[in-house]
């Protein structure tokens, strides 16, 4: 009963008072900018030299910037215009009017290029870490891209801006409806995927135009979210709502029938200084470089910015997606060997993958005094998916027949492969909770940071699984072949009865404690303690054929629910022997629960949670005054109690358990390096660049061999991304400003799909896939004029194949070279 009102509790605190964080109160500046002719000049970047923040002037000139109480420094310019500073005195809680500012026309000198981030990759805290810790003060690995990045490479899909991630890949794409990420041996799923802050379901693709930026904390994030994967957690923060007016309409084209109209509009509910809004939009539309495969999606990103008080904020988001698409399984493969075809599809008529995502935010931020803030954060998604599909690609014949215990080769049946029909339906509902209490005090000589907090969510899930039906026979190598189809047969989903239904509600709660101790000025130490619990209640219910009448019976099972709890600890220790370097080093757990029909021992009873340790060491530079930022990190990560069965031999006769017991004793080990190097923009170009090491293999199995590697996981990867913007070498060269151009490359070594052999089945049949590795090679080229501007990408230039696999039954090709344009007005 206590358990159930946790997450009650949770929700009420977010409506108690709060106020956001800064170290003083602020205040406001307004201003007005105009040229020597009077006009008023538009698009002007003004900024705080001090904080890095600023804002660009609206149409009339004016502009409104948030600013600490006291003296200021407002860092003016633009391109062609004489660069100004002036000092302003900023009084909390007021508006600080400056008079008009004139800016003079730059005849001499080149002109400024506008950077909408001048910050470098160890000077961006990300929101993912939950404390204002300065990067170079954090005993872990974490980069943020942000929204110019994402535009200048036209990023449609995750899976195209984590070419600036080092060690974050694609591990397959199951079905062709979703990306299902991974890093350091460790696949991502809803667990370790947020948005702005908060768990999302992953089973489908996000939409990446309302990104403002993706931020990825490396390693064990257990401690601050609870049940993750040990790789790593995912962030995606959407654009926000802004005082100043603005946007943007666009429209992107490309190969294979894309169309995508987007639309982006932010600005002041009427002429409040207290609220504003954000509303982003798109419609999108496409065939594919696979044979029948359709898709067609639309997505809206509403949100507002209450300021509550001068010490509170409160921002409501919201989004929807609709997203319709051909369930693909790819290629298929015949006896672990993929079958030779970029094209070809092998799904049935009719298949289709509907999917509706909803989700809304609440996040509240109060200032209870100078050193102490407040976070609330409370969430609520509904997920709604119906799937309607063949059976994926597997069980293709090779061309021979068995009799007598010996091996007959049929040519005529090479290929031959016989498809049925299955739908499934999911519905879930999702509620969660944060609260975080953030502070700063001495003690001593020794600075804290603190962070205090809970969250609690539950997962309401509904799903229906109908009977599985044959279809027809096919030749995977011509379709056009007559092939004896099954004689009881269904001729459409329709006829599909069902088959059984899960119904879950897990409940999950957690604590946590963490400190960063500044012991001096270039010794830190953080340190945390982290304590979760998780229920996991299961009803099934299974339904039989359906009689004469068509009527069905539902038996139900036993329900069956899990408890269990784990701790999380971590302290890193962090040394700076020069201010734009530091060296760090980490321990950190994670856990996975064990849940599922077979998670019992030999005594029937539920397997604890699996405990992963991870050790990782590594050094942050900023090199050349801040310009370039280059962070190399090793890590180690046991799983040394993982979950693998009990041999037969090992069984007593009296256990309880006699049909299928597990243990915790083997053992998967990750190892690898990872490098990333970020530049600002200088002289006009900007460098992003990665490299990648790691190999998981099973470190301890009486199932698998010793030493193999896990399927899925890349050995190595590497990218390098170059962009130049013309205008810093042409200055007021009136076409020339206007022109960039850039080109990307991401290389992905050889990883290993299929399945693992197994050591404890004689003449075992499994085998493992070797995916080829492949560089993929992408050029853009972009143009702006006054409002307007336009964008062109040649993508996989080489025309690279390889493939995306999930065991042998999803071999989902990498696209062919690929054209896409996008036009966009500034409003």
């Amino acid at each position: 009963m206590r358990r159930s009102l946790l997450l009650p509790l949770l929700l009420l605190t977010l409506f108690l008072p709060a106020a956001s964080w800064a170290q003083t109160l602020n205040g406001l500046i307004a201003g007005k900018l105009v040229g020597t002719d009077g006009a008023p000049l538009e698009n002007i970047s003004v900024s705080l030299k001090k904080a890095g923040t600023g804002v660009n002037t609206s149409a009339d000139g004016s502009f409104k910037l948030k600013a600490e109480a006291g003296t200021q420094l407002l860092h003016i310019s633009g391109l062609g215009y004489v660069t100004q500073e002036t000092s302003v005195e900023v009084v909390a809680g007021k508006t600080t009017t400056l008079p008009t500012l004139t800016l003079a026309i730059n005849k001499h000198e080149l002109a400024e290029v506008k950077i909408m981030e001048s910050r470098g990759l160890n000077q961006r805290p990300a929101s993912v870490s939950k404390m204002p810790i300065a990067p170079l003060d954090l005993p872990q690995a974490a980069v943020t891209i942000d929204r110019q990045v994402l535009e200048q490479q036209q990023v449609l899909r995750l899976s195209d801006a984590l070419v600036n991630v080092s060690g974050l890949y694609v591990t397959s794409a199951t079905g062709g409806t979703q990306e299902e990420l991974g890093s350091r041996g460790f696949a991502y799923g809803s667990n370790n995927t947020f948005k702005n802050g908060v768990r999302f379901n992953n089973g489908v693709m996000p939409e990446a135009s309302s990104l403002e930026r993706m931020e990825v904390l490396k390693g064990s994030a257990a401690i601050l979210y609870g049940n993750v994967a040990a790789g790593g957690v995912l962030n995606l923060v959407t654009k926000k709502p802004q005082f100043e007016r603005g946007g943007s309409v666009g429209l992107r084209v490309g190969s294979f029938g894309l169309w995508k109209p987007t639309v982006d509009v932010y600005g002041a509910v009427g002429k409040s200084d207290k609220v504003a809004f954000r509303l982003n939009g798109t419609f999108e539309k496409a065939n594919s470089y696979r044979d029948e495969v359709k898709s067609d999606r639309v997505y809206v990103n509403p949100s507002l910015l209450f300021e509550l008080t001068p010490k509170t904020t409160l921002v409501l988001e919201g989004d929807y997606l609709r997203d319709n698409r051909t369930p693909d399984f790819g290629v298929g493969a015949i006896d672990y060997n993929v079958l030779d075809s970029r094209t070809r599809f092998l799904n049935v008529p009719g298949a289709q993958y509907t999917t509706n995502q909803t989700s809304t935010t609440a996040t509240i931020t109060s200032r209870l005094n100078d050193a102490w803030q407040v976070r609330g954060v409370a969430g609520f998604q509904r997920y709604d998916n119906d799937q309607r599909t063949g059976n994926r690609p597997t069980g293709i014949n090779n061309g021979t027949i068995t009799k007598g215990g010996k091996v007959y080769p049929r040519p005529l049946m090479y290929g031959n492969w016989q498809r049925s029909l299955a739908r499934t339906q999911a519905a879930e509902n999702y509620y969660s909770a944060q609260l975080d209490l953030i502070g700063k005090f001495s003690t001593g000589f020794i600075s804290h940071t603190l962070l205090l907090g809970a969250d609690a969510d539950q997962y309401q899930t509904n799903s229906l699984t109908y009977a599985t039906q044959l279809y027809d026979s096919i030749n995977v190598f011509d379709r056009s072949r007559v092939v004896a189809s099954p004689a009881k047969r269904v001729s459409g989903f329709d006829e599909l009865y069902a088959g059984s239904r899960a119904l879950g509600s897990t409940r999950r709660a957690g604590f946590y404690a963490q400190d960063l101790l500044s012991l001096t000025e270039k010794i830190k130490v953080l340190a945390g303690l982290r304590w979760s619990y998780l229920e996991t209640p299961i009803t099934n219910y299974a339904y039989t054929a359906p009689n004469a009448k068509g009527e069905q019976t539902i038996m139900a099972t036993e329900a069956k629910t899990r408890y269990d709890n784990a701790f999380s600890p971590r302290v890193g220790l962090v040394f700076q022997p020069i201010k734009t370097m530091s060296l760090f080093a980490s321990y950190s757990n994670s856990f996975v629960p064990n849940t599922g029909a077979t998670a019992f021992d030999i005594n029937n009873k539920p397997l604890a949670p699996s405990i992963i340790d991870q050790v990782e060491v590594g050094i942050k530079n900023d090199l050349f005054k801040g310009a370039l930022s280059a962070n190399v990190t090793a890590y180690q990560i046991v799983n040394s109690n993982q979950i693998q069965a009990v041999l037969a031999a090992d069984i007593p006769k009296d256990a309880p358990n006699q049909t299928s017991p597990q243990e915790l004793a083997g053992q998967v080990t990750s190892k690898g390096v990872e490098v990333d190097v970020q530049s600002k923009p200088m002289y006009g170009v900007s460098v992003i660049a990665g490299y990648s090491y790691n190999n998981t293999a099973y470190t301890k199995s009486n199932i698998y061999e010793n030493g193999s590697r896990l399927r899925y996981n890349p050995a190595h990867t590497a990218n390098l991304s170059v962009f130049y913007n013309f205008s810093s070498a042409f200055g007021n060269n009136t076409f020339l400003r206007g022109l960039s151009a850039g080109f990307t490359t991401y290389y992905v070594g050889d990883k290993l799909a299929g399945r693992n052999t197994r050591t404890t089945v004689a003449n075992d049949a499994f085998r493992l896939i070797s995916i080829p590795n492949y560089t993929q090679f992408d050029a853009s080229l972009g143009y702006s004029y006054e409002r307007f501007s336009l964008r062109v990408k040649l993508a996989n230039i080489l025309d690279e194949l390889s493939y995306n696999m999930h065991d042998d039954n999803s071999v989902n090709p990498i696209a062919p070279r690929n054209f896409s344009a996008t036009a966009s007005y500034r409003l």
